[in-house]
């Protein structure tokens, strides 16, 4: 065991440790402050923000986030839908040009959006009033906690495929489906996520689907545009596979 998870292990962290060497520069900086008349009505020193980049511009949501927005925004849907991605990322991104109406099992308090339209529900269980509902469809984060019940939902060891399934009746004929879901060495984390094999998701949609692309963030928030999804690195661990999945018409 490192140091780090030694210290961590007993309530001390390392990380929060090291910040110390910054109180030298908040006092002088607090008494130049007091020095030039400002005035200080109550001490909060937030000090790993001298260390802090201006943002994060890598990772999951950042990418995934900005990329499907920018295809849906390209292809200009007749009717885009979402089932269970972030309200205050992916969700606000595509409603800053159109509308866009969120399914999710939890509630949602009113978003104040006129573009955000909200229906509570549960994708394990759609009826058919949902069939053939939309020509653009967003998944992203969210197929991997279905039947975990982290959210409230019902327990089910399949409930990522009862989604999935779910998902593509939603769709029409040459819709187009949005999907993300951590993929790297697969395995069911309890009541937290699973993760998938990269080449998974369209083994489950070949038989209604054509991959039209597979992006992926590496384990470093890396993004890799149109990967072969059979190849990802063997030593990926929980990377974040977005596969834009276009449905077949009818036979």
């Amino acid at each position: 065991m490192g140091l780090s998870r030694l210290l961590f292990s007993i309530g001390i962290d390392l990380k929060r440790i090291r910040l110390l060497r910054y109180v030298p520069r908040y006092w002088s900086e607090r008494a130049a402050f007091r020095r030039a008349g400002g005035r200080i009505d109550r001490t909060h020193a937030i000090l790993d923000d001298y260390r802090a980049q201006a943002g994060t511009a890598s990772g999951h949501y950042f990418h995934q986030d900005l990329l499907v927005a920018t295809r849906i925004h390209q292809a200009a849907p007749r009717r885009h839908m979402d089932v269970g991605s972030r309200v205050d990322g992916f969700v606000a991104h595509v409603a800053s040009f159109r509308d866009i109406e969120v399914l999710d099992i939890r509630p949602l308090v009113d978003s104040a959006h006129p573009r955000i339209k909200f229906v509570q529900q549960d994708m394990m269980s759609s009826g058919p009033a949902l069939d053939g509902i939309c020509d653009s469809l967003s998944c992203l984060h969210a197929l991997e906690h279905f039947g975990l019940g982290r959210y409230g939902d019902p327990v089910n060891p399949n409930g990522h495929r009862e989604g999935f399934a779910n998902l593509a009746r939603m769709l029409q004929p040459h819709g187009r489906l949005y999907l993300s879901v951590p993929i790297g060495r697969s395995g069911v984390y309890f009541n937290a996520h699973r993760v998938f094999a990269a080449d998974e998701v369209p083994q489950w949609a070949q038989s209604q689907f054509d991959l039209e692309h597979f992006d992926y963030v590496d384990d470093d928030g890396r993004l890799h545009r149109d990967a072969d999804c059979s190849r990802t690195p063997a030593s990926l661990r929980f990377g974040c596979g977005i596969y834009t999945l276009r449905k077949r018409a009818a036979i």
